[in-house]
């Protein structure tokens, strides 16, 4: 993989992404922060060497560089997902990638449903801790001991001081932030009355399908990482209605707002 990386690298230093400081990771219908940015450069992920491509529709598929609240950033503009087809490998390059160019703070922003039913549609919650339910490690690859500590410790992947800020910045912004633990769950399909109360006795808050592997390698590589679950949908067993993909993005898009002001409250202070 050392190889493939520095060819990506190259390609996109080549590109003009010069040291990043912060990446960014964008979740399902939370694309419009990249407006907030002065960029500097895009690449199409299926130009970039090695790069997987999106395939889901409401995944733009851009790597962008530019300045935000006087930081340089490099932002996914959509994610992959294993139920895409891909690896845990494939869907956690660009994190690799993003170490390489020098990032050294990541945010990563998700759409999820809910299991604790105090959490209602359009809220945002902190992940505090997170559930792998994808059975599989992007870290279970021979040869991974080059790119950093094999048994990587995750007693708290989520880094405090960043939390911290989170937390500050939604009281000073008036948002309601939940905190919680993320469920990751293979996917494409949503969940059933079943696994929603299996996920509750599990201790989960929410659920999706995503994050937590790009998490797993963040702390693999030592980026300090928080993340942002926008509650889309809402999983409560008892009373569970049918699920409109189109519903899910109307509702991210609805609370984007608020994460945009907390992401770049936040962006200004690490």
């Amino acid at each position: 993989m050392i190889k493939e990386l520095l060819e990506s690298t190259d390609y996109l230093v080549s590109r003009g992404f010069d040291n990043p400081e912060v990446g960014i990771i964008l979740g399902t219908g939370l694309g419009k922060l990249v407006d907030e940015i002065e960029i500097e450069a895009e690449v199409s992920y299926n130009h970039i060497p090695y790069f997987p491509t999106a395939t889901v529709e409401f995944h733009k598929g851009k790597l962008i560089f530019g300045k935000l609240e006087g930081k340089k950033v490099m932002v996914m503009q959509g994610r992959f997902h294993s139920y895409e087809g891909y690896s845990l490998r494939d869907v956690t390059y660009p994190v690799r990638v993003m170490k390489r160019l020098g990032v050294k703070k990541l945010l990563v922003s998700n759409a999820s449903g809910s299991i604790n039913i105090e959490f209602k549609k359009g809220e945002l919650m902190l992940i505090d801790d997170h559930i792998n339910l994808l059975g599989d490690s992007p870290l279970a690859f021979h040869g991974v001991e080059k790119l950093g500590e094999r048994f990587v410790d995750m007693s708290q992947p989520y880094d405090p001081e960043m939390n911290r800020i989170i937390e500050d910045s939604a009281k000073k912004h008036g948002v309601r932030l939940h905190k919680g633990v993320y469920a990751s769950v293979l996917g494409p399909q949503l969940e059933t009355r079943a696994e929603y109360r299996m996920l509750k006795i599990l201790g989960a808050d929410a659920v999706g399908m995503s994050t937590v592997p790009e998490v797993i390698v963040a702390n693999h590589l030592g980026i300090p990482v928080s993340a942002i679950s926008v509650i889309t949908d809402e999983g409560d067993p008892d009373n569970l209605k049918p699920v409109d993909i189109n519903e899910i993005i109307a509702m991210a898009t609805k609370a984007e707002p608020n994460m945009i002001a907390i992401f770049k409250e936040v962006i200004k202070n690490i």
